[in-house]
C-alpha cells in the first residue's frame, strides 16, 4: 500500500488545487558536492521540499508556492523558534536549525533555490510555511530578514491549517471534489460542520 501523506500536506494540496495550481510532492535537493561547506557524511542525505504549487496563469512570486508542512501539535510559535535558531538550541530532540536548514545554512539554501529552478524554471517563488496553528505574530518569522537572504529576497508566508480549510470550504460545490480531503470535507459540509471564521 502506498504511504499517503501527511494531512496538513493533504490540506495544502487541495487548497493549491482550488486556487489553479498544478501540484508536486516531495521535491529532493541536496547541497552541491563542489560547495566549499560541502561536507559528505552531513550533507549525502537529501532534504525534500513537500509541496511544489505552479500556477500557469500567474508571474511573479505568486506564479510558484514553496511549502513546507510542520504539523506541529502545539502549533508553531515564530518568535520562540527564531530564537531557537539564533541560539543553537535543541527543539524536538534536535538543532533548531536542522528543521529549516533552507533558510539557515547556505549550501542548503543555494539546494533549495535550486531545485526550485530545476522544477519550475523561475526563481521567483513565495516561501510557504504550512502549520498547524500560530502561536504569536507571523510577521516576525515572514520578516526575518536573514531568511528572504537565504531564499534570495523571496517573499515568505506563513498559512495556517484553519486558513487553508476555510478557503477550500467557502469555494466547494456539490460537485464531486478532485481529492480524498476535498470529498472529507465535502461529507462535513453535508453534515453541517464548518469551520467557522474567527
Amino acid at each position: 500500500m502506498a504511504t499517503k501523506e501527511d494531512i496538513l500536506e493533504q490540506i495544502v494540496e487541495e487548497y493549491l488545487v482550488h486556487k489553479g495550481y498544478f501540484v508536486q510532492h516531495n521535491l529532493k535537493f541536496l547541497p552541491r558536492k563542489d560547495h566549499p561547506d560541502y561536507v559528505q557524511n552531513k550533507d549525502s542525505n537529501h532534504s525534500d521540499i513537500d509541496v511544489v504549487g505552479f500556477h500557469p496563469m500567474l508571474t511573479g512570486p505568486e506564479r510558484v508556492l514553496v511549502v513546507s508542512c510542520k504539523s506541529w501539535q502545539s502549533g508553531f510559535h515564530p518568535a520562540s523558534e527564531i530564537d531557537a535558531i539564533v541560539h543553537d538550541k535543541v527543539r524536538r530532540g534536535r538543532k533548531a536549525w536542522q528543521s529549516f536548514r533552507e533558510l539557515t545554512v547556505p549550501k542548503w539554501s543555494e539546494a533549495f533555490v535550486k531545485a526550485v529552478e530545476d522544477a519550475t524554471g523561475t526563481r521567483d517563488f513565495t516561501y510557504v510555511l504550512a502549520v498547524a496553528k500560530v502561536n504569536g505574530d507571523k510577521s516576525i518569522w515572514e520578516e526575518h530578514q536573514p531568511f528572504s537572504e537565504a531564499l534570495g529576497s523571496n517573499p515568505i508566508r506563513i498559512l495556517t491549517f484553519r486558513e487553508m480549510v476555510l478557503q477550500i470550504q467557502s469555494e466547494l460545490t456539490t460537485t464531486l471534489a478532485a481529492t480524498e480531503v476535498g470529498r472529507m470535507l465535502q461529507m462535513f459540509q453535508a453534515a453541517g460542520i464548518h469551520v467557522e471564521p474567527d
